[in-house]
């Protein structure tokens, strides 16, 4: 699809925490503009225009804003259960579409829009999906390191994920089990998920869980000794009543023990420990959308990246509510 102006034009759907988000990096990026703003909430939308983008219209409703004909993309940031209704709506009306995750509420219709994603790549139509550590230096710079092959093949994993997530979802639909199944496994979590198999490679094979609401309509903690693909043995933990946000991720490989500890790339060899330099690029979706669109430049995150993602997740779900083990595969 062409792009008929000298900034590519964008509506956003969805105007709360993650829509500001990303109308900051279309700020800093300067190639796209909000010309259309959707929310449930009409002043949740209004405030945003005030607040960035005064010259973009407030669509009253979903099906306004697809009557409009000033549209080139949009980026869709709503509860996950609208996820499919509404990339899907964008998608026929030939609109690029950058969706947050996770992708969809339920397998079968992952798989539709997958589907999508294959007929959009035949007409340059751009399809991707919100895994924004995909774009960042410091991931694609452990991506490359462990895909080298250079440390050997990967053998253990262990991930360590904590987040004061709990008191800022209470009467918000991420404490709905309805639209946000799962929790903070489901929410947060899946980007942890997605880490996991875009540095390393592997697809989940079989997940044991424990998983606990802690007075939350949702999950707020998950602890999960898991397998992966090339029988790698994987121990990760979701704490999302924690006072702190971090995370420590190690990959164990042959010839070197690769960590991300407190925001800092480490390699483990010889019996020490020393710093490894960050020096792939930094970038973030809605650039990337930008670039796929106005240079052709290949999609990071892909809507294929949902399915595992999906997968492991709900795994981890059925094993933590009846304590017995999930086979994948």
């Amino acid at each position: 699809m062409a792009v008929s102006s000298a900034k590519v034009r964008f509506a956003l759907i969805g105007c709360g925490r993650m829509g500001r988000h990303h109308s900051s990096k279309l700020v800093a990026d300067g190639r796209g503009e909000v010309v259309a703003l959707f929310d449930a909430y009409l002043s949740t939308a209004q405030q945003l225009q005030q607040d960035l983008w005064p010259s973009a219209v407030v669509s009253v409703s979903f099906e306004d804003l697809l009557a409009r004909g000033d549209i080139d993309a949009v980026i869709i940031c709503t509860p996950t259960a609208e996820h499919y209704l509404q990339a899907k709506a964008c998608l026929t009306r030939g609109w690029h579409v950058m969706c947050e995750k996770p992708l969809a509420s339920d397998r079968t219709q992952i798989l539709e829009l997958i589907t999508w994603a294959d007929k959009c790549r035949t007409r340059r139509q751009a399809f991707s999906l919100g895994y924004q550590r995909r774009y960042s230096s410091i991931f694609r710079t452990l991506r490359r390191e462990i895909l080298s092959g250079k440390w050997g093949a990967v053998r253990a994993i262990a991930s360590h994920n904590v987040e004061n997530w709990q008191p800022t979802i209470a009467g918000t639909w991420r404490d709905d089990p309805q639209q946000n199944p799962g929790g903070f496994v489901t929410d947060a979590g899946s980007h942890k998920i997605d880490l996991l198999f875009y540095v390393t490679g592997l697809k989940p094979v079989e997940v044991f869980a424990r998983s606990q609401k802690w007075g939350s309509h949702v999950e707020i903690v998950a602890s999960v000794s898991a397998l992966l693909s090339e029988n790698v043995s994987l121990t990760m933990d979701f704490i999302g009543h924690a006072q702190y946000l971090g995370e420590d991720l190690h990959v164990h490989c042959e010839q070197a023990d690769l960590m991300l500890r407190h925001e800092e790339l480490w390699i483990g060899r010889g019996g020490r420990r020393e710093r490894l330099a960050v020096d792939e690029p930094d970038s973030n979706p809605v650039s990337g959308l930008l670039n796929m669109v106005l240079q052709g430049q290949p999609d990071l995150s892909p809507p294929e990246a949902a399915l595992p993602v999906y997968d492991m997740t709900q795994a981890i779900l059925r094993s933590g509510r009846t304590g017995l083990p999930e086979k994948l595969v």
